[in-house]
């Protein structure tokens, strides 16, 4: 028989030895699981399946089924919830479930191209693929700029970092995980998700958005905890997000991409200060 396996958590225990003013102390830390995550795709071609792997990408367990979600519509090989049919943990009769492996079947009559299927390549290694023919990609992906008629002071904006912070169970038990948040425009937190990788925390937001029926995200404010890339940049666009704010700075195709699409940029928001890259127009400073 084919021992039981356990759901992978977010946090594990290790033993640490602490050093402070040349005196050591034993005891248990908390560290921010890292597991690989494999997403496949389940496509109907003549009227066979035909399984297509799409992405591998570590990840803290949790909210799994949202960063499959998210990862695939902020990547355009699928626009709306309804092009999914189930999502579902793989099983395999000869191998243990270690949860590590998802399966999206697509809705009867829905399609995805080949060539969209392998573009997770480029826009997650960043090899080999410049920084127009990046944009060119999310060009073929969404055809409209998010929409935002709002101006959000700068005295809410200067909040927002500590308000996610306090939001943040996995950070405030681990110190090393990042985060996405979503505030509306009187800086109410809408949605939160945390994980190792950055890129995974925004999925998992425009996942559970995308599963809720909430997209395009108009007239709200999304506040990454590092830096602002050119691929955050991308799915905050494609997700109908009118507003980025990063505590860490941006990349310049990030500016770039963020100054096309009308979307407010907002890089260094810490300790009661922020830059603004483009689209100040949302702000009253």
């Amino acid at each position: 028989m084919m021992p039981a396996t356990i759901r992978p958590g977010a946090t594990v225990q290790a033993p640490v030895t602490t050093v402070e003013r040349g005196v050591s102390s034993s005891r248990e830390d908390f560290l921010a699981a890292e597991e690989p995550l494999e997403v496949r795709v389940t496509t109907n071609v003549g009227g066979n399946s035909v399984e297509h792997k799409i992405s591998v990408t570590m990840r803290t367990p949790g909210n799994d089924f949202e960063l499959a979600a998210g990862f695939l519509f902020s990547e355009g090989l699928i626009k709306q919830v309804e092009d999914i049919d189930t999502i579902a943990y793989c099983t395999d009769p000869l191998e243990p479930q270690n949860y590590n492996v998802v399966n999206v079947t697509l809705a009867p009559g829905v399609q995805a191209e080949t060539e969209g299927l392998s573009r997770h390549i480029y826009t997650t290694s960043s090899c080999g693929i410049c920084g127009k023919a990046s944009i060119e990609l999310v060009r073929t992906a969404c055809n409209q700029k998010p929409i935002g008629e709002f101006r959000l002071a700068g005295e809410l904006l200067v909040e927002l970092p500590e308000r996610m912070k306090a939001a943040q169970g996995l950070f405030s038990r681990t110190g090393g995980i990042h985060a996405s948040a979503l505030f509306d425009r009187e800086g109410k937190l809408i949605i939160l998700r945390e994980d190792v990788g950055r890129h995974n925390a925004l999925d998992k937001l425009v996942g559970a958005l995308l599963t809720r029926k909430e997209l395009p995200a108009s007239n709200a404010v999304l506040l990454v905890s590092g830096r602002a890339s050119f691929e955050l940049v991308q799915k905050a666009v494609i997700a109908g997000i009118p507003f980025l704010a990063a505590v860490g700075a941006p990349s310049s195709l990030a500016a770039s991409l963020a100054d096309e699409y009308g979307v407010t940029l907002v890089g260094f928001l810490r300790e009661n200060r922020f830059n603004v890259y483009c689209n100040k127009q949302r702000l009253a400073i």
